[in-house]
C-alpha cells in the first residue's frame, strides 16, 4: 500500500469516534496473538525489543536497523498498521530522525513515535528547542506518508511538570505532529488538561493516568483516541514466566509446564502472512 493511503487508513482510526486500542508486540507471536483477536494495529516496544535482545531501553543499545527489521517483520505477518516505538528517532540531529522518519516509510511502518529523550541518564530529557525541532524534522520528512507521534517523557523520567508537558506536546502540534503522546499524567484532571490544550490533536495514552487504571471505555469519555500499551503485555507474558521457573525450581514440573498449547500456537502461526 503507498505510504499516503497507509497514512490515511492509520490516521482514520485516531479520528473515529472512540479512537483505537493498539497494544504493543514483541515477536511474530504476540503479533498474530494480537491481530486474531482483532485488534485493527499494533505498535512496536522499544523496551520490550530491547529486553528481548537483553540489552536496557533507552540507552541507544539497539540500532534504527534492528528495529525496523522487527517492526517491518510484524507489520508483514499480520498485515496491520504497525506503529514504531522508535524512541528519540535514533541519531544526534533533526537530519538524524528525518532520515530515520524516511527509513521507516521505506520499511512500510503507518507510524512512528519520536521522544525528547536523551539517552543520557543524566539529562535525559532535551531542552525544549531541541525536542520541538526533532518532531519538526519528522513532521516534515513525513509528507503525509506516515503518522508522526510527538512523545515528552516528563514524567517517566521524574519531571513531574505539567505546565512542561503542555507546552511541549502543544508545541509539538504546531509543528504538526498527528498525535502526542505523554505517559503516565499524575490523574485524570492532568489528562484533560493535557487533552483540552492539544485539541484536536489525537492523544495517546500509556494505560492508563499514573494513580488508577481506567477501562477503555473511561478513557474514551475523556478524550483519548488511542490506548497503547508499551512494554506491560510482555511483562505480564514474563512475569507468568518468572512464576513458571518458580513451579519448577520447586520441582514442581505440572505447574512449571501449563499453558497455550503448541497446536494453538501453529494454528495462529498458520494464518500469518508469509
Amino acid at each position: 500500500m503507498p505510504g499516503s493511503e497507509l497514512y490515511e487508513k492509520f490516521m482514520a482510526l485516531h479520528t473515529r469516534d472512540g479512537g483505537l486500542v493498539m497494544p504493543n508486540a514483541w515477536d511474530g507471536l504476540s503479533a498474530l496473538m494480537l491481530a486474531d483477536a482483532g485488534f485493527e494495529a499494533i505498535g512496536t516496544s522499544s523496551a520490550a525489543l530491547a529486553s528481548a535482545l537483553g540489552r536496557l531501553d533507552g540507552r541507544h543499545l539497539v540500532t534504527r536497523e534492528e528495529h525496523l527489521e522487527h517492526a517491518r517483520l510484524l507489520g508483514r505477518l499480520t498485515g496491520l498498521p504497525l506503529n514504531g516505538d522508535f524512541e528519540d528517532g535514533y541519531g544526534d540531529t533533526p537530519e538524524d530522525v528525518a532520515a530515520t522518519v524516511e527509513a521507516a516509510v521505506e520499511f512500510g511502518l503507518a507510524g512512528i513515535g519520536i521522544e525528547d529523550t536523551s539517552g543520557d541518564p543524566d539529562h535525559p530529557i532535551r531542552d525544549f528547542d531541541d525536542a520541538v525541532n526533532r518532531v519538526r524534522s519528522a513532521v516534515e520528512a513525513a509528507k503525509g506518508r506516515i503518522v508522526v507521534t510527538g512523545r515528552t517523557d516528563n514524567f517517566i523520567q521524574g519531571r513531574p511538570d505539567l505546565d512542561d508537558t503542555i507546552r511541549r506536546l502543544t508545541a509539538f502540534a504546531e509543528v504538526g505532529s498527528d498525535v502526542v503522546y505523554a505517559p503516565y499524567p499524575p490523574d485524570l484532571d492532568a489528562l484533560d488538561a493535557i487533552v483540552t490544550a492539544v485539541a484536536p490533536t489525537p492523544v495517546n495514552v500509556l494505560v492508563s493516568p499514573a494513580d488508577k487504571v481506567l477501562t477503555v471505555a473511561e478513557l474514551q469519555k475523556a478524550g483519548v483516541k488511542r490506548i497503547s500499551l508499551g512494554p506491560l503485555l510482555y511483562m505480564h507474558a514474563t512475569g507468568a514466566l518468572e512464576q513458571a521457573i518458580k513451579a519448577l525450581v520447586a520441582g514442581d514440573l505440572g505447574s512449571a509446564t501449563t499453558g497455550i498449547s503448541f497446536e494453538r500456537i501453529s494454528g495462529v502461526l498458520a494464518r500469518g502472512k508469509n
